[in-house]
């Protein structure tokens, strides 16, 4: 058996344990993937169970298929057919396909998609004289879907589980929504785990179970720690027998990369392996592939902080390596100059850019890099999601503020006119569409035009009129207020923000940070219309394909991954870990912020770079940043602190913080700035009083050149030109 003999021990004691419930508990880079093809590779090569009799669950299709080749490939090319192998939802329709009519459905029922049960959910809440712009219908489905993924029926939800959440009735409409797709031979995703589980729960259905609990000799599943509640009962329902002994499961995962608790995933799954399944063994792989002995220890000390862990320290024979940079920068734009002008020195010293990534905590941290590498002509990519400004959200937004600029800008209207949801059809805007062209005008003049007409019903016509009055009033704002001002405003008062916090999408509080990242943008900028321009170049400017290419992706992206040389960028109180995060879920969402910078920490083969700032834009505000708490745990032998803000290095003190961090409030730069002078010959320094007509009174904080950044007392923070205050 060649195949064992590539492996350190406890790789192959996973292997060739192959009998009663065992939990290999895979450290990042210990080969887990290798222990479950040989594994599965083992079993078929004893003969110990025929493909038929083997059940593999993956949480990919293309985990799946690798699998696959990799069990082929150590069995010598042979092809292995017959085994049941996919993901969890491939492997419920296979069963569910075969037995539908115990839950009313017919073998050939349609699996619907997001959009279908959206729009069938709608239906029944206007049946119900439900509002749907209270109570938005994507957000029911959501809502419907997270006890799916519980393993709830409505008969088994009552009042307190719901509220008040639509009026009351969120129960009813749940009910009703399953009869409904009961009557047209469908069924949602979350329906395939929930109709197994209520078939094999059903004492009439036990020789069902009983069918798949002898078929099943062998049960492996990768992922372990990524399991929600449905899957985890489907799971147990299989490999639980009647007398309490566990069968032949293998499940593989890693407790300290569980990070997906925001989509359902519950990390208790595998914490209490032991528990489940009586005389489970555990084996710990521990020796790293990947890393540098420095790497791992940085990684090994901030995921110890945690106590919902089984607990395992990560080793290597590979050589200590480079100590890992922590850099402490003044802002965001500084923070992606070190960034661009270190890839510049690597990529100089013959590193290829395809071996750096770069993983940010939040998508709207990803602007800045994107425009200083487009400044810099570094190529780049963007994994898992749209370049900043390519996004639909930001798309959205960048319209409403051109139609504000140029309101003769059709593609820009075209775009939101209907966007949030303002009650206007196709046939609608097809008649404006109509009149402009055959007028030669503009789409913005059609509506002045068809609106002083009886061409439209009253309540289109009335909300098109109110539409074109606020891009006016947004227009005449444009030399009274900031421009940033006016795009909060603009946001605000056109119910997009609201349209984004009413949409409970797992991905509606990044799209509104985006948002906030715009504004922040713009902020660099004199003008609204100095702003457009830049982001017209910037949309202009699209990459080619390059040989080569820097990798920016979300932490949670990156999972799986690995790079020889890694950023880590915006590890700061609040931004990392999330404050939203610890918000809702309190120390369980914090210990999973830490697992996330674990997961980060660990993608790194090489290089590990590790920056924060003192200073973010936030919604176009200055905000005071603290250094990560994560930070803390890092050792000082294995970290080279470069801390440009406070001009020495050290270490930070048991909350995260610099040990020479000031107090609230105060400098967050040591007093070395020189004074300058202003028009009026006031000398201007650092903690010095002043007054600003606008503003008030406020504190001198940095001084850069002629700008200066202030905390002003009732405006907050502030960068002025220096000849617009004087000493107070």
């Amino acid at each position: 058996m060649q195949y064992l003999e590539s492996l350190n021990p406890p790789q192959r004691e996973a292997v060739e344990t192959t009998e009663g419930p065992l939990l290999v508990l895979a450290g990042a880079g210990t080969g887990k993937t290798r222990v479950l093809t040989t594994r599965l590779a083992h079993i078929l090569s004893l003969r110990k169970a025929t493909p038929h009799q083997i059940m593999a669950v993956t949480f990919t299709n293309k985990a799946a298929s690798e699998m696959r080749e990799r069990v082929s490939s150590l069995l010598g090319g042979l092809p292995v057919e017959g085994w049941w192998l996919g993901t969890f939802h491939a492997l419920c329709v296979k069963m569910l396909r075969r037995h539908a009519k115990l839950v009313g459905l017919e073998s050939n029922f349609t699996i619907i998609d997001t959009d279908d049960q959206v729009r069938l959910i709608k239906q029944l809440m206007e049946a119900e004289n439900l509002d749907t712009k209270k109570w938005n219908p994507k957000m029911v489905a959501s809502l419907i879907s997270d006890y799916k993924d519980k393993a709830k029926k409505p008969s088994e939800l009552n009042a307190n589980d719901v509220g008040g959440l639509c009026d009351g009735k969120l129960i009813t409409l749940y009910r009703q929504y399953q009869s409904r797709l009961r009557v047209v031979n469908a069924c949602d995703f979350g329906d395939l785990l929930l109709h197994m589980i209520t078939i094999f729960k059903d004492p009439e259905n036990k020789q069902i179970l009983d069918q798949y609990r002898n078929q099943f000799q062998y049960i492996l599943v990768d992922e372990y720690q990524d399991t929600n509640v449905a899957q985890y009962l489907w799971l147990r329902l299989l490999a639980m027998r009647e007398d309490g002994r566990a069968s032949n499961i293998c499940c593989v995962g890693d407790d300290d990369q569980s990070i997906y608790g925001w989509r359902g995933a519950e990390v208790g799954n595998i914490l209490r392996f032991e528990q489940d399944f009586p005389g489970a063994k555990i084996i710990k792989l521990e020796q790293n592939y990947r890393s540098t002995k420095n790497i791992l220890a940085a990684a090994s000390h901030v995921i110890a902080e945690n106590e919902s862990r089984l607990g395992k320290t990560l080793w290597a024979e590979a050589e200590e390596g480079e100590k890992l940079i922590v850099k402490g920068l003044w802002d965001g734009a500084a923070e992606a100059r070190f960034v661009g002008e270190e890839i510049e020195s690597l990529h100089s010293k013959k590193h290829s850019l395809n071996d750096i990534a770069i993983l940010v905590r939040a998508g709207f941290q990803t602007r800045e890099f994107e425009e200083r590498f487009m400044a810099l002509s570094i190529p780049y990519k963007v994994i898992g999601g749209l370049r900043f400004y390519e996004r639909a959200e930001i798309r959205d937004a960048l319209a409403y503020f051109r139609v504000t600029a140029q309101p003769n800008d059709d593609l820009a209207l075209e775009r939101i006119i209907n966007t949030p949801k303002r009650g206007l059809g196709a046939s609608t805007i097809q008649m404006l569409q109509h009149t402009a062209r055959a007028s030669q005008i503009s789409l913005y003049e059609a509506i002045r035009t068809v609106t002083q007409t009886d061409e439209l019903r009253p309540k289109v016509k009335e909300t098109l009129i109110e539409l074109v009055d606020k891009f006016d009033f947004w227009r005449d704002q444009m030399s009274k207020i900031h421009h940033c001002e006016l795009a909060k405003m603009i946001l605000d008062e056109s119910g997009y923000v609201d349209m984004w916090k009413q949409d409970k999408a797992p991905d509606s509080p990044g799209r509104l940070e985006n948002l906030k990242e715009l504004v922040s943008a713009m902020e660099e900028f004199e003008s609204f219309s100095q702003f457009l321009e830049h982001v017209s170049l910037v949309m202009e400017n699209q990459q080619k394909d390059h040989a080569e290419m820097v990798t920016i992706m979300t932490l949670h992206g990156a999972k799986g991954l690995e790079f020889p040389i890694v950023f880590l960028p915006g590890w700061e109180e609040g931004l990392f870990p999330s404050q939203r995060s610890m918000d809702e879920t309190g120390l369980k969402g914090l210990e999973e912020e830490r697992r996330l910078a674990y997961v980060g920490i660990t993608r790194a083969r090489e290089r590990l770079y590790i920056s924060h700032a003192a200073n973010r834009m936030v919604y176009g505000k200055w905000v005071n940043a603290m250094p990560s708490r994560f930070l803390a745990a890092l050792p000082d032998e294995v970290v080279d602190v470069q801390n440009e803000v406070f001009g020495r290095s050290s270490h930070w003190d048991s909350s995260g913080q610099n040990n020479h961090r000031v107090s609230a409030g105060a400098d967050p730069l040591p007093n070395i700035v020189r004074p300058t002078t202003n028009d009026a010959g006031d000398t201007l320094a650092v903690g010095a009083r002043i007054f600003h007509d606008k503003f008030g009174y406020g504190k001198i904080l940095h001084i850069d050149g002629n700008k200066i950044d202030i905390s002003f007392e009732k405006a907050g923070r502030k960068r002025v030109l220096k000849n617009f205050i004087k000493k107070a």
